[in-house]
């Protein structure tokens, strides 16, 4: 596998473009198109619903950004990684940690645990 910062770094990427094209775009080079997102709070197949799933985060918690938390750890075609969301430069106010099962390089599922939400979240 390549290094797993990286590719938990190219992941929160997609979900800080804001331009809906070059997200597409990412999108498509970094999951597999029958790619499952799953976390308690959403989920989505394919491509398409992945992308509005950004946009829907996107839209609740605008000029947010999601950041990586420590270092991210993988090993054969998994990836383990905690990130933050918040506004930026500021501590951020949702946590959580993904598991990834990654296909030839690319994601092909990613299950989100939220390890902290505030109240008004």
């Amino acid at each position: 596998m390549t290094d797993a910062n990286i590719k938990a770094e190219h992941y929160l990427a997609i979900w800080n473009e804001t331009d809906a094209e070059r997200r597409r775009t990412m999108i498509s080079k970094a999951w597999t198109e029958d790619a499952v997102y799953v976390d308690p709070l959403m989920r989505g197949e394919g491509h398409e619903h992945i992308g509005a799933l950004v946009e829907g985060v996107q839209a609740r918690f605008p000029g947010f950004r999601f950041t990586l938390i420590g270092r991210a750890d993988g090993y054969g075609d998994n990836l383990r990684f905690s990130w933050g969301l918040g506004p930026e430069g500021a501590e951020p106010i949702v946590k959580g940690t993904d598991f990834a099962v990654l296909e030839n390089g690319r994601l092909k599922a990613v299950h989100g645990f939220l390890d902290q939400v505030p109240a008004v979240a």
